[in-house]
């Protein structure tokens, strides 16, 4: 089973993340925008990051027009599991699959650097390898990464355990300090962190090489359970 590694004019993180999980000694490939359909041995689906379409608009906003998401789309309705990344996850709330949206950073400024994090809820095939409350250490690089919805909205995610990542210091000042959310059916998981740009040593951090492991081993363990 492999991992189907999406990629949009624009697109700068899908080598980064075939080489994580070439590193990890799983399959995967990289698919062009414009295709329309996934894999057949698909096991999760990845938008990564980047600036897919130059962010005109707004972050996502063309991406989500893709002939490629109408197949991601209709693969995380039959319960397929989709991972979003930076550009990803904006693209994922564009099109509808994740509940928010991402605007401009508080203070205006691009951010790059390490941050800590919170995992927040584990009842979830993502992060069910976690225990509540630890914290992973995971690179940002966005300039449209604070997290906003509406007040009632957010109940509802608080209520439902989607809130799955919290920032200890709030960079960006998403809403709740939120880092990274899924869907209500929990197959859809999207995060402004990159853990493809955490899997050596030598870049400051592991966390994200454990993270992708665990993601794609429960993503495949629900695919041949279906």
């Amino acid at each position: 089973m492999s991992v189907a590694i999406l990629q949009f004019p624009g697109t700068n993180c899908e080598k980064d993340m075939q080489y994580a999980y070439n590193f990890l000694g799983i399959a995967s490939e990289v698919i062009w925008h414009k295709q329309e359909s996934l894999p057949l041995d698909c096991a999760l689906v990845v938008v990564p990051g980047g600036f897919s379409y130059g962010d005109y608009l707004r972050s996502g906003a063309i991406a989500r027009y893709s002939p490629i998401m109408r197949a991601v789309t209709e693969f995380a309705r039959n319960g397929g599991f989709v991972l979003g990344i930076c550009n990803g996850f904006q693209i994922l709330c564009e099109s509808g699959l994740l509940p928010g949206a991402l605007k401009r950073n508080v203070g205006l400024h691009f951010i790059s650097r390490l941050e800590s994090l919170r995992v927040v809820a584990t009842d979830n095939a993502f992060l069910q390898d976690y225990v509540p409350n630890s914290l992973v250490y995971l690179p940002i690089a966005h300039a449209d990464g604070s997290y906003f919805i509406e007040d009632y909205l957010l109940d509802e995610l608080e209520h439902n355990h989607q809130i799955l990542l919290r920032y200890e210091t709030n960079p960006n000042g998403s809403i709740s300090s939120i880092a990274g959310i899924c869907n209500q059916s929990k197959n859809i998981f999207g995060l402004m962190p990159h853990p493809e740009r955490a899997i050596e040593s030598l870049l400051g951090s592991t966390d994200g090489l454990k993270m992708l492991d665990s993601i794609y081993k429960n993503a495949l363990k629900h695919k041949q359970i279906r």
